[in-house]
Order: structure tokens, then sequence, then C-alpha cells
């Protein structure tokens, strides 16, 4: 029986997530800067992301906070994909993100 995993490298989560296109534009984005993890700011892909986790970033104009719920395990459909997130941003419907 295969344990599930205790944490996942930010940039496949969020590329799980669906932020964007491919795991390399992902990680691009990470590398960049902009992004924390708990508050902390975090600019390695390989940042381990687990369950509860906090993600604050910016996308285009506006600034979303989505906590973690799900490491997934694999890049399903995007209903599958917003399953992993809790939207926290204020003002940002669930559909939007």
């Amino acid at each position: 029986m295969e344990r599930p995993a205790e944490w996942e490298r930010l940039d496949v989560w969020l590329w799980r997530a669906r932020l964007a296109r491919s795991r390399s534009a992902c990680a691009r984005a990470v590398a960049a800067g902009g992004f924390r993890v708990n508050r902390q700011p975090v600019d390695k892909p390989h940042h381990r992301l687990r369950v509860g986790d906090v993600v604050t970033f910016a996308w285009g104009s506006e600034v979303r906070i989505w906590r973690v719920l799900s490491l997934g395990s694999r890049r399903g459909p995007p209903a599958e994909a917003r399953s992993l997130y809790e939207v926290l941003s204020p003002g940002v419907p669930p559909s939007a993100a």
C-alpha cells in the first residue's frame, strides 16, 4: 500500500492547480519572485508545500491567496484542480480563481 505524500514541490502543485499551462512556466513564475508560502517569501520552485499552507501571489492585476487543501496526484480537469485549494482572496469569487 502506497503512503500519501506529505509534501509536494511548489511548482508541481501550481501546475496541477492549473495556474499555468506548463510546469516550467510555474517554475519560472516562482523563481521570478512574488510568491509567499505562509507569509514567507519563496523564490525556489522546489519549495516544499504541505496541506494547510497558504500561498499568496500576484497574478495579472490581482493578488491571489489560496489555502492548500490537497496535494493531488495528477494534473486533472479544471474541476479537479479547483479541489486542490480554497480561495481566501478578498473580493475574488471562487469561479474567477
